[in-house]
């Protein structure tokens, strides 16, 4: 017996100490990888000495001679703080995942390689002008030599166990590239399925459903528009269809990437303009972006310097939105329509060759070698066309090649750099309407309380009398795409009577610069409403001003959800148990979506299902000739739903149902059901529902206590969809700003998900509480608490 004890308290102390060992040398190893704060470095090209200094959020303040020097800094520091996501957007983009990753990221890549981006990135390189290219270089060698400074391999690849991959001036393409992906992406494949609609719809069905305009509108530059008539029993009878078409599907996600963003002139704001950002992305942990401010002399005077506060982008050497003293600027999705599919015709006797444009042209094979970490090379072949990669098939199966911005390589530049450097927001705008980005809304202010929206990134000049919303033939002479706009031809607005310039990813234009910049599934409108109506509800205005329209959460498109689902449960059978717990959950109610609302939570499952089920109506006489059909994002979906709701036409009520008022009590009581079975109807709030989910990107393939330690807490978190407070589990503000400039001392810049990529970093998930309760946090860097010192070769 006293053997056994021994044995086992031997054991005991062995594994114990086995677990201290194996935990001292994970942790050196994690120490390893630790970016480099202080001290002295050299960095072979610098002309001179560049100071990194770090305030307690390891926001960085890089001061040097030139924007050369300052570019190899940042890659520099952007590597050793984010090169695993650097990384993983580069291979996101190129489709080069498996190589880390293996099967697992196998359908990501097939998809993403057909695009070709990495070749299509070195034909950008090769078009670029000198002076950028240049920055380019020095980026790549601040790059790769934070990545060899490190003592030990970032965390990411001794999880992996495989090796960071050197930086190659084409990779910063490709992670603008990846941007283009998560801004553009969604429309690309919405088009093929307006295709099945156009034709399985009736003219008056098809535009009913796909119109641009409504209620909730709140355009920048704005026309009489009048919604579409109801399609008559003629155009499309529903109660005809077989109730088998009518299966279960989801409403078109609204998390779409998107963006706030709104200025007031110097009018209203005390001299200079004041502009306001949040970037709607997915969040993860570390952020997206890096807090970052650029201080410089300026060429055109030796006495001066350039200083520039924002974030930028690892992976690229510029500032993304910020303000330079002279000039504020913000970003938000366009959801223009920057993308067309071409209908192939080949060669009935020869499948090679296909008809062109200018007659009979062979089709370029291209293979691709995916390479697949533990598991053989795949090699795709992909068909090239004179427009594009053959990608898709038309609703009758005609082949399709996809054209798009990206793939042109004259769309694609670093010109937002030049931002820094302009001192007025009419030259902002002018350098803005050439930038190589995805087509984006820009909204400027300036020091002289100047305001300006216009789009950045280039648009395609169209010609030719086609429907750019589906698939077309573009064999006819002078049909297609023919060059780019030019910035005398973009829509801008400057210094409008209001003082006021609003964007929120909705329909900004009307009438002709509408048909211009075509409709790339424009959001509803609700957010933009709301932005504009706080903008006009004051006639001064401050930071804080700016602030609370930012964190409005109040529900204002759920309102009248409100009233129909309080008037479906008062006409129910009160005896019914769940129909007593629905009012008991509509008790609290006040138009928020607060987290501790238990009727917010039930106001919104109960519009999503309402909406789902008459939507899906229409479906299910797409499906008669598409079975798989879903659905694409419907820009007016509430206004066309409300419409149905209010007039409640028998022709167009689904078939599984006998009359309007069915539908509306049924619809109910399967939420109620839900709301059971997810933790009960009057047990849980918004904010069990919508609590964070910021996670590490490795994070879910790790045990639960290491996961728990790299992710954000899931705090319960206010707003939702079609507020201003964009928020869910992981989708919302990716960064939340105001700044006047000139006067950035008195702005804020809030960021969740923290500065650095590393745990063991004091600045891992710094200034996320402070983005989770909504308290702003300076713009500018705050007190240095750490200095490094990179210096050229021969100091």
């Amino acid at each position: 017996m006293q053997i056994t004890l021994r044995f086992i308290r031997y054991f005991l102390m062995t594994s114990l100490l086995i677990a201290c060992l194996l935990i001292a040398i994970a942790t050196l190893l994690l120490r390893g990888s630790l970016p480099q704060y202080d001290g002295r470095t050299a960095l072979p090209g610098l002309s001179a000495p560049v100071f990194v200094d770090r305030d307690e959020l390891g926001s960085v303040t890089i001061t040097g001679e030139n924007r050369l020097d300052l570019t190899m800094a940042m890659g520099y520091i952007h590597a050793q703080e984010r090169f695993f996501e650097m990384d993983l957007m580069r291979r996101q983009a190129a489709g080069e995942l498996s190589e880390l990753f293996g099967t697992a990221a196998i359908t990501h890549d097939r998809r993403a390689r057909q695009f070709r981006m990495r070749a299509r990135a070195a034909a950008v390189l090769n078009q670029l002008p000198a002076e950028q290219r240049q920055l380019l270089d020095a980026y790549q060698l601040g790059v790769n030599k934070g990545i060899s400074t490190l003592t030990v391999r970032p965390f990411p690849y001794l999880l992996t166990q495989t090796q960071p991959v050197a930086w190659r001036n084409e990779d910063s393409i490709l992670v603008i590239y990846a941007m283009f992906f998560t801004l553009n992406e969604s429309n690309i494949y919405r088009e093929l399925k307006l295709s099945s609609m156009r034709a399985a719809l009736s003219d008056p069905v098809y535009q009913f459903l796909t119109t641009h305009s409504g209620s909730w509108d709140a355009p920048l530059i704005d026309e009489p528009s009048v919604l579409p008539e109801l399609p008559s029993v003629t155009d499309i009878n529903l109660q005809d269809l077989d109730e088998h078409l009518f299966k279960d599907d989801h409403l078109s996600t609204e998390q779409t990437p998107g963006s706030n963003s709104f200025a007031v002139s110097g009018t209203l704001a005390g001299g200079s303009a004041m502009v306001a950002n949040d970037m709607h992305l997915t969040l993860r942990v570390p952020n997206l972006w890096f807090r970052s401010r650029l201080i410089y002399p300026s060429d055109a005077s030796s006495d001066k310097l350039h200083d520039i506060t924002g974030i930028s982008l690892p992976g690229v050497p510029s500032i993304i939105i910020g303000s330079n003293r002279h000039i504020a600027w913000s970003f938000t999705n366009s959801y223009g329509d920057f993308s067309d599919w071409v209908r192939i015709n080949f060669d009935g006797n020869d499948k090679t060759r296909y008809l062109s444009s200018t007659g009979w042209q062979p089709i370029h094979n291209i293979q691709e070698t995916i390479r697949i970490r533990n598991a053989p090379d795949e090699i795709l072949t992909i068909y090239e066309t004179e427009w594009g990669p053959i990608m898709a098939e038309d609703h009758d199966h005609t082949p399709l090649a996809i054209v798009w911005t990206a793939l042109k390589p004259e769309a694609i530049n670093l010109k937002l750099i030049e931002l820094e450097q302009a001192n007025t927001a009419k030259q902002a705008t002018k350098i803005a309407q050439l930038a190589g980005i995805p087509v984006q809304n820009f909204i400027v202010g300036d020091r002289d309380g100047n305001i300006s929206w216009t789009l950045a990134g280039r648009i395609p000049a169209r010609s030719g009398d086609y429907d750019p919303q589906i698939p077309t033939d573009w064999i006819t002479p002078n049909t297609g795409w023919n060059g780019w706009l030019d910035p005398e031809q973009y829509p801008q607005i400057t210094n409008p009577a209001s003082h006021r310039l609003w964007s929120a990813n909705s329909r900004t234009v009307s009438g002709n610069e509408l048909e211009l910049l075509g409709n790339g599934g424009y959001d509803l409108g609700a957010r933009a409403t709301q932005i504009r109506d706080s903008l006009f509800a004051r006639e001064q205005f401050t930071a804080e001003d700016l602030l609370a329209i930012q964190l409005d959460y109040r529900a204002l498109l759920l309102s009248k959800w409100h009233r129909l689902l309080t008037a479906t449960l008062d006409s129910a059978d009160k005896t019914l148990p769940w129909v007593s717990l629905m009012k008991e959950a509509l008790h609290d109610w006040h138009g928020h979506a607060s987290s501790n609302s238990i009727a917010y939570r039930a106001v919104r499952t109960y519009r999503y299902e309402v909406m789902k089920t008459i939507l899906n109506g229409f479906a299910a006489q797409v499906r008669q000739y598409d079975t798989a059909f879903k659905l694409p994002r419907l820009s007016q979906a509430e206004v066309i739903v409300w419409q149905l709701i209010e007039q409640q036409p028998q022709h167009l009520l689904p078939a599984t149902y006998k009359n309007w008022e069915e539908l509306l009590y049924l619809s109910a009581q399967r939420i109620a059901e839900q709301m059971q079975q997810d933790g009960g109807i009057t047990e849980r709030n918004w904010g069990e529902v919508n609590a964070a989910r910021i996670r590490h990107p490795l994070s879910q393939k790790l045990p639960a206590w290491i996961a728990r330690w790299l992710d954000m807490p899931g705090d319960p978190l206010p707003g939702d969809h079609n507020m201003p407070r964009v928020q869910t589990p992981d989708f919302g503000a990716s960064q939340r700003s105001a700044v006047t400039p000139g006067k950035e001392e008195q702005g804020y810049l809030d960021m969740p998900g923290g500065q650095s990529g590393h745990p063991l970093s004091p600045y891992y998930g710094s200034g996320h509480a402070n983005w989770v309760s909504g308290k702003p946090t300076p713009f500018l860097p705050g007190k240095p608490e750490k200095q490094m010192r990179l210096i050229p070769t021969d100091s």
